[in-house]
């Protein structure tokens, strides 16, 4: 039976059937399978009463929303030149505000692909026009696209949470060190790169000069952006408020702003569109959410995590051998699934093993999202690199060794995290 069911899984995918209705057909045979009985289908009615009562799902469909919304209007040109004004003087200026811009608008909207389709048609031709080299440029933009997963208002993170049950809060100030790792590794690959480029540091190392003028204008018409980082940043960090409540005032400003003070929006006539675009998105995770929780019911009950752990520890009780495995099994699932089925699926059967090996879950959580966010720009199958090929219109091959430095660094700062757990979690303890 096991076999037969793979057999038909792979079939499905061959078809490319959405995954995520693969890993709901999964979940239904395999719990009617645990007592031939449709009775332990239950398990998927209480696991969806359960996410009914917690309040943090609350923010699951606002934030959904918000991004959604922010992709209607002007805001990731207005951030752009606003980042752009800060540190155009320095070597590779255009380049760090790039990689800003692709930060924030992708922490927003939660979704690395969102953000190379949204961001890719301002920016691409604008670091051409600046004379970076097109393999730079195509690289640099493939690897920004899922940078914001590590920071707020980040859907994968507040996923996992639900998914690990533990403190959201909590995983936001462990991701903090990291993320912001993550970007400056990029951005200041890019400083390198243009200030030891004669090329560069004679054209597109200066972009623009430093005017305290642009600053202000830039600042000045990015006004209505900022308070949102200033909102979730503050409720969350400060610990005022919970994530459901930062959610709740994000919206509202949002729709205020654009709908009724810049106007980007029409109230009556696009934003319901938008609403039924978001609650069919976060509508979709928490059914997925809901079943594949009782899917997890099926694995403890027949004891999959044990039996993986005993295969393990037989090979090696080495706490530093298992990490590297899991990294190198980590890398290959951000290749092949999105972010919300890979954390649905396989948090629930390496969280337990990893305690055992003494990981603490926190640390857990930042290796794993870091993986993902690395996995989406790995080759041959990682989602990023079909979406740039797709948006820049540029063969695989290309693309693959346009985000290969990038990959390099990215790897070499998640060895790094991996092996010292204080980076993660020195805001923590």
């Amino acid at each position: 039976m096991t076999f037969f069911l793979i057999a038909v899984i792979l079939f499905f995918l061959i078809l490319e059937t959405p995954l995520f209705t693969i890993i709901a057909a999964l979940s239904i045979v395999c719990l009617y399978f645990v007592d031939h009985d449709w009775l332990s289908l239950q398990m998927i009615l209480i696991e969806l009463n359960r996410l009914a009562t917690v309040q943090v799902m609350v923010a699951l469909p606002l934030f959904t929303f918000v991004g959604c919304l922010l992709t209607e209007t002007d805001s990731p040109r207005r951030i752009m030149n606003c980042m752009q004004a800060l540190v155009g003087r320095l070597p590779g200026g255009l380049a760090m505000a790039a990689v800003g811009a692709c930060v924030f608008f992708g922490a927003l909207t939660g979704a690395s692909g969102v953000t190379i389709m949204a961001l890719g048609g301002i920016l691409y031709p604008l670091l051409l026009q600046n004379r970076y080299a097109q393999r730079f440029s195509l690289g640099l933009l493939t690897t920004s696209g899922s940078l914001g997963l590590l920071f707020p208002p980040s859907l994968p993170i507040i996923l996992y949470g639900v998914v690990a049950r533990i403190s959201i809060q909590d995983i936001f100030r462990a991701a903090l060190i990291p993320g912001i790792l993550s970007g400056t590794v990029i951005a200041g690959y890019a400083f390198l790169q243009s200030f030891f480029s004669s090329r560069r540091r004679s054209s597109a190392a200066f972009e623009t000069g430093f005017s305290i003028e642009n600053i202000r204008k830039s600042l000045v018409e990015a006004a209505w952006d900022w308070p949102i980082i200033i909102i979730i940043v503050v409720g969350l960090y400060g610990g005022f408020v919970t994530i459901a409540e930062v959610a709740a005032v994000v919206v509202l400003y949002v729709v205020v702003v654009a709908c009724f003070i810049k106007k980007e929006v029409d109230f009556w006539k696009k934003l319901p569109a938008v609403v039924i675009e978001s609650v069919v998105l976060s509508g979709a995770i928490i059914v997925i959410l809901g079943i594949a929780l009782g899917f997890t019911g099926f694995l403890v009950e027949e004891q999959v995590p044990n039996r993986i752990l005993s295969v393990l520890t037989r090979l090696s009780a080495d706490r530093y051998l298992f990490l590297a495995g899991l990294n190198v099994f980590l890398l290959i699932v951000g290749c092949i699934m999105d972010v919300f089925s890979a954390i649905i699926i396989v948090v629930p059967i390496i969280a337990p093993i990893a305690i055992t090996y003494g990981v603490d879950p926190l640390h857990l959580c930042i290796i794993f999202l870091l993986n993902l966010e690395i996995g989406f720009s790995t080759p041959p199958i990682g989602m990023n690199l079909f979406i740039a090929g797709l948006r820049f219109e540029k063969p695989m091959g290309e693309i693959y060794r346009a985000t290969l430095p990038f990959l390099l660094l990215l790897l070499s700062l998640l060895a790094l995290i991996t092996y010292l757990p204080i980076i993660s979690l020195g805001l923590i303890k």
